[in-house]
């Protein structure tokens, strides 16, 4: 079944368990827009900010929902790092292509005069610090992640040209640990750990995301308990199982996605825990 038939059999705007939802519509639970205003002051004096969770819990729509307030603030720049495994040379040529800035990979020295000059004359024009956003940053090499340490801090550590966010899984804490990275660890001061969600909270996104889609009453509460109690507090796995189970009631041309959809379905496969 295509899309554009699915979304009109239900009356959905969108599919509310695809990734690609609006951004208006994502949900923010308290703790992330607590997480979000931190960092909006943040940018006023820089430094590094970070998120942390197990794979599927929300990190990646954490720096959406962040990258869209800090759009809604005039004169602040938003940088996002796209390849967070790359070495030490790769790694200043995607910072001059994020923040303008014409590196040569064999003036490395110059290139952190350039961009350190260029974050300086953002600062004094707008007293907003450029915000850079990382994205798996537990793939970082140890010499990237001291190298924006290094290329933020000015006046013997006492000011920061650059507000930092780095986002990625647990490994990401742990990291922070080792002998190489505790001086940037010890400088993290904003912090968001993503925990797996109680059910009363799924309920919640649940509610939410098919209110958004236009579609409300898209499940039966049962199904809805049903879903939150499989999916081990996993917004990924939630979504997966969610968008399985409307294909297959688009098929069937069921009038509302119940609990003996989910029998049928996942009964065959073994369920998702």
């Amino acid at each position: 079944m295509n899309s554009k038939k699915l979304l009109g059999l239900y009356g959905l705007k969108w599919n509310p368990f695809l990734p690609d939802i609006p951004l208006e519509a994502l949900w923010v639970p308290k703790e992330i827009e607590h997480f979000s205003y931190r960092v909006e002051n943040l940018v006023m004096d820089g430094g590094f900010a970070m998120v942390c969770a197990e794979p599927g819990m929300g990190k990646s729509k954490t720096l959406q929902i962040l990258t869209r307030k800090l759009a809604s603030i005039t004169d602040v720049v938003v940088g996002v790092m796209e390849r967070p495994q790359s070495t030490l040379g790769d790694f200043y040529r995607e910072l001059g292509e994020i923040f303008a800035v014409n590196l040569s990979p064999a003036n490395r020295y110059g290139g952190f005069k350039a961009l350190r000059e260029k974050w300086k004359g953002h600062i004094q024009t707008t007293l907003f610090r450029p915000v850079l956003l990382i994205d798996e940053a537990q793939e970082m090499p140890v010499v990237c992640l001291n190298e924006i340490r290094m290329l933020a801090s000015i006046q013997f550590d006492s000011k920061s040209l650059l507000s930092t966010v780095i986002a990625g899984d647990m490994r990401l804490p742990d990291r922070f640990r080792c002998p190489q990275l505790v001086s940037l660890g010890t400088r993290v001061r904003v912090r968001l750990l993503i925990e797996p969600y109680e059910k009363p909270k799924l309920i919640d996104y649940m509610n939410h995301a098919m209110e958004q889609a236009g579609a409300a009453h898209l499940m039966s509460k049962e199904l809805k308990q049903t879903l939150v109690e499989h999916c081990a507090g996993n917004l990924r796995i939630l979504n997966c199982m969610s968008a399985e189970l409307l294909i297959t009631a688009a098929q069937k041309e069921l009038p509302q996605l119940d609990e003996k959809l989910f029998l049928d379905l996942f009964s065959k496969t073994g369920g998702r825990k």
